[in-house]
């Protein structure tokens, strides 16, 4: 058998890791944006043929499939990094965030996202099922910091997965809009957005003094 006019063992044994294929595959999407990413160039990268790249990863969706995954498992380390540290909710939350949003016009990872995504039309089961499990760690992530801080008392008690969904919808939509460049927002503007969301949604309510009226007109327990 063999895999672009090389015999498959020669393939194996000559092959660089596949690492090396992702990062230099992540590094052009970067220095070039996807436009610049061919299996012909790519392959001249790592000293593999085109045929041999697709050997390994058997099409180009398979490869950007495969580049946001080691791509987003890099990510999952800096998020429970920042999530696990010793730091108030509030603070933990603004670093999600921050994470989340990218730099800028163009950004490589969003980039990324936004190909294997508007490829994902015609994917596979198990493709779908590969790129549900990338948004359901920054999920389950988001539920976990929102159940936190609502049981410190630091976030009013809402439903930390419904809230999550939407918390995410509100990122994924600004954040695609900065991520093609759309002149509407700047990234510190769209953060602000999202802190102005975030506050109008998690801060408890004040509690009312003693003897004071609720809006109801019925006078509010102390405490509550």
């Amino acid at each position: 058998m063999v895999a672009g006019g090389v015999p498959v063992r020669a393939a194996r044994k000559n092959a660089p890791p596949r690492e090396d294929v992702l990062v230099a595959a992540m590094a052009t999407i970067a220095e070039r944006g996807l436009e610049g990413l061919t299996m012909a160039g790519l392959g001249r990268e790592v000293g593999m043929s085109s045929g041999h790249l697709l050997y390994y990863f058997r099409s180009k969706d398979e490869l950007l499939l495969q580049t946001l995954e080691w791509s987003e498992a890099a990510l999952g380390d800096q998020r429970r990094a920042l999530l696990s540290r010793r730091a108030p909710a509030r603070e933990r939350l603004q670093a999600y965030v921050d994470l989340y949003v990218p730099e800028g016009a163009r950004d490589p990872h969003w980039t990324l996202w936004l190909e294997v995504w508007n490829r994902s039309q015609n994917a596979g089961p198990e493709e779908r099922d590969r790129q549900a499990a990338i948004e359901g760690a920054w999920h389950r992530d988001l539920v976990a910091l929102l159940a936190e801080g609502i049981s410190r008392g630091e976030f009013r008690p809402v439903d930390a997965d419904r809230f999550a969904a939407r918390t995410r919808a509100l990122l994924d939509g600004f954040s695609i809009q900065l991520a093609v460049g759309l002149p509407l927002l700047s990234r510190e503007e769209i953060l602000e957005h999202v802190r102005e969301f975030l506050t109008e949604g998690l801060t408890p309510p004040t509690p009312s003094p003693a003897g004071t009226s609720s809006p109801g007109g019925t006078p509010s327990p102390a405490g509550v």
